[in-house]
């Protein structure tokens, strides 16, 4: 087992080449990752009720969590939104966890966030109805909230700044990287 892997698994809106996604795997790779990138096949998960779409996430990432850790121990996820639903198995193995807009108002991502032991990272903003700054400050101490910010990261106003909001979570997620052990 050799390496570094980042497993990044993506919303239903935004796919895995999105900016909050691709930085955070571009910061991965940076630091010698090698990634393993899912995309929703087929991409129906918003036509679905809650306990389906758990079930759906949960049918595609599981595969490609095992297939990470037979090549190595040394494996992050990372998520968005509905790819927050993948919080239990990464829990299971005690991987540390970037969660972009997690969603923190779901009963069975809270739990497994709450039972995770390993670092995790969560980033959200208080205009997002998934979040919940309180509680995502209660779960680890690893938190970026915007203010203002909704589900997909944007403030009012001009998009720049949007950008800087984007910024500001690129610059989190690498000092959250390198200050974990993994």
């Amino acid at each position: 087992m050799t390496g570094r892997r980042v497993v990044v698994v993506p919303g239903s809106s935004f796919g895995p080449y999105a900016p909050l996604l691709k930085f955070t795997a571009d910061a991965a790779e940076a630091r010698g990752a090698q990634l393993n990138v899912i995309e929703w096949t087929p991409d129906d998960s918003i036509k679905l009720g809650s306990a389906a779409r758990a079930e759906f996430v949960l049918a595609q990432v599981e595969p490609v969590l095992a297939a990470a850790a037979a090549h190595t121990d040394s494996v992050l996820v990372t998520g968005k939104s509905l790819g927050t639903h993948t919080a239990s198995p990464v829990a299971d193995h005690g991987w540390p966890a970037i969660w972009h807009t997690p969603l923190l108002t779901d009963p069975e991502v809270r739990t497994a966030l709450a039972r995770t032991t390993a670092p995790f990272l969560l980033i959200g903003g208080t205009r997002d109805h998934w979040w919940d700054g309180e509680l995502a400050r209660r779960l680890t101490p690893h938190v970026l909230e915007v203010e203002d910010a909704d589900h997909g990261m944007y403030v009012p106003g001009p998009l720049s700044n949007s950008a800087a909001v984007l910024g500001q979570v690129a610059t989190k997620v690498e000092a959250f990287l390198d200050t974990i052990d993994w």
